[in-house]
């Protein structure tokens, strides 16, 4: 009887639900879409009930056109987005939408925290910077702001937990997404109850850590009527998305380094020793033993996504006519423009920005046009800036002593041969595309794999399911103009930074 394990990615604008077979080959999968809420300036936040609504329609979408008998799947496991901060009750209740790893409304109590407790202090026991995007200022936030919210809280759950417990019942903290709490000890693995205190937190918010590959409970008779499944089928923890996708890229020992082309932009570095840096994200792998430094940045597919909604209206209706798609015909105009795009700069702070400037005023920017330029030169610039800022968080990386050899590309963006060229061409790095597109679901399923015993270890997980597809190796020729648009692209940033948050 062959055995299946189901793959849970709650990601920024859908989750992604998908069915492997042992060997890593997807016998079926299917997204379900939700909303991202942007109801003041630096507001980003999701409902997580709608994200349960999607998964129970994903999973009983993959389950029929997989032809899966529930019964045949042997482990679920969960990835999710960064830096959720949901509140529920001790009924298991959602006591409100959860700010998303974008929204900066907390970053006045990032200063007064920093202030009063000092942020050496603070990143000593994180290893991360204590920044609005993290989980902690949300949650101080809802203190401040919303008091009947944090009385009322029994727990404060990240986006894969929120969907195990929905799963299982079992509340629960997985390792990889500890980082999001600045009250989380980054070398040990453990709650810093003491931090946590100093804060301002009640230490009896956070659930019990486990890693996560443990299987933490099974599937309810609730969750299996709602989604579909099979009553107790194991559930493992999961991890944070950045996690799984790294481990479902391959990169499982030190310097193997994946490169993040999904909504948002980064990689992520794989190490076995402790080393955190001020302007990069540390978090714990979901391979034990190891850390991940990650470059984390708004700018990612999110960009293209944005380009293709405002844009494509040509795209879209000469798409009709030719069977491709509007990104397909984005990536025919950007090929049109030379290397550089011509001098067009784009800075890709769409959001603010996260790693490594740490700037939530930070805006979007071209610079450089005139009458000359053409929709393909904004294309085109959109996918080097994108690439710039991997190439300014992989320099940070190197300086605070990582070692990147190659980058393992995963996401749709590593879809498009020109811009994953653009990357490779812009950070001097080869590229190696495994299964892009699953590369996310496919490490949660993996860590489902180990912890049902599916597979011995997360070396044999690897070398069964990664299959690598096509290699990008830079163009030495193009060293020197891209050079020049990333020295633009710096003092850019530099020179606007005060026009940016107001003060000029």
């Amino acid at each position: 009887m062959e055995q299946y394990l189901l793959g849970i990615d709650i990601g920024t604008s859908a989750c992604k639900v998908a069915v492997f077979d042992g060997n890593g080959h997807v016998q079926a999968s299917a997204s379900g879409s939700y909303n991202v809420y942007y109801p003041h300036p630096g507001w980003a936040e999701q409902n997580p009930e709608e994200w349960w609504q999607a998964v129970c329609s994903a999973v009983k979408s993959v389950i029929e056109k997989g032809k899966i008998k529930p019964s045949d799947i042997a482990g679920i496991g969960i990835d999710g987005q960064s830096w959720s901060a949901i509140p529920i009750d001790g009924d298991g209740n959602v006591l409100a939408n959860t700010p998303i790893w974008m929204d900066t409304r907390a970053a006045a109590i990032c200063e007064e925290t920093g202030r009063r407790i000092g942020v050496k202090r603070i990143f000593d026991v994180c290893g991360n910077p204590f920044k609005p995007s993290y989980t902690t200022p949300k949650v101080l936030w809802y203190k401040e702001q919303m008091p009947e919210v944090y009385k009322n809280t029994d727990k404060i759950l990240q986006s894969n937990s929120y969907i195990a417990f929905k799963l299982t019942g079992e509340v629960t903290q997985e390792l990889t997404q500890g980082y999001g709490h600045h009250c989380f000890s980054m070398r040990h693995g453990t709650w810093d109850k003491d931090m946590c205190r100093e804060l301002g937190m009640e230490p009896d918010m956070l659930p019990d850590i486990c890693a996560s590959h443990q299987v933490i409970g099974n599937v309810t008779a609730r969750a299996a009527a709602e989604c579909g499944l099979a009553e107790g089928i194991p559930v493992v923890a999961g991890a944070l998305d950045a996690a799984c996708g790294t481990l479902g890229a391959g990169a499982i020992h030190p310097g193997e380094t994946q490169e993040q082309g999904g909504q948002a932009g980064g990689m992520s570095i794989c190490m076995d020793t402790y080393k955190a840096d001020e302007r990069l994200i540390l978090s714990f792998h979901a391979v034990p033993g190891q850390w991940i430094l990650q470059g984390g940045t708004v700018g990612g597919g999110g960009v293209m996504r944005w380009l293709e909604h405002e844009f494509a209206d040509y795209e879209r209706l000469k798409g009709k006519e030719t069977g491709k798609s509007s990104l397909e015909l984005f990536n025919e105009l950007a090929e049109k423009v030379s290397e550089g795009s011509d001098g067009v700069v784009f800075l890709p702070y769409m959001s603010g920005e996260r790693s490594p400037i740490w700037d939530p005023h930070a805006k979007g920017v071209y610079y450089g046009l005139d009458f000359s330029k053409t929709k393909g030169h904004f294309i085109r610039a959109a996918m080097e800036g994108v690439a710039l800022s991997l190439r300014h968080n992989l320099e940070v990386a190197e300086q605070a002593g990582a070692s990147v050899s190659e980058l393992r590309s995963m996401g749709g963006s590593a879809n498009s041969l020109l811009w994953t060229q653009i990357k490779s061409d812009v950070t001097g790095k080869r590229i190696v595309v495994p299964s892009s597109d699953t590369a996310t679901t496919l490490g949660a399923v993996i860590l489902a794999g180990v912890g049902v015993g599916m597979y011995n270890s997360f070396d044999e997980a690897v070398k069964k399911t990664v299959a690598e597809k096509r290699y990008h190796d830079p163009d030495i020729g193009k060293q020197e103009t891209y050079t020049k648009n990333y020295r633009v692209y710096l003092k850019l940033y530099e020179n606007l930074k005060a026009v940016m948050k107001g003060e000029e």
